[in-house]
């Protein structure tokens, strides 16, 4: 993958890798379902948790935030992308969500 590539919500393949980069806050509400999760400003201290040759499609809740992350990603030989327009999008596209608070899952 080049650098800074941006992928929209249709082409992420179904057994992708989704590295969720929100607030923890926006996670409990709704999330992709199988996503991790490590919030930006924990990517540098929680590093060693991610696969240097896993393709990462990176996503938060508009696209700011996970086009951030993956540049930084990248330039840390990390293989990521970033997912447009991203849970707003995935909500849109009627994509799998779960939540962590027992309610129906909702993007914030």
């Amino acid at each position: 993958m080049s650098d800074f590539d941006t992928v929209p919500v249709g082409d992420i393949p179904a057994d992708a890798s989704i590295l969720d980069v929100r607030e923890d806050y926006e996670w409990v509400a709704g999330h992709a379902e199988g996503a991790r999760h490590i919030p930006m400003d924990q990517l540098p201290a929680r590093l060693d948790e991610l696969d240097p040759d896993e393709d990462l499609f990176v996503i938060c809740r508009t696209g700011g935030r996970s086009f951030r992350a993956v540049q930084w990603l990248v330039g840390q030989g990390y293989s990521a992308v970033n997912v447009a327009g991203g849970m707003d999008m995935w909500f849109e596209a009627g994509k799998p969500m779960v939540s962590d608070n027992g309610l129906k899952p909702v993007v914030l």
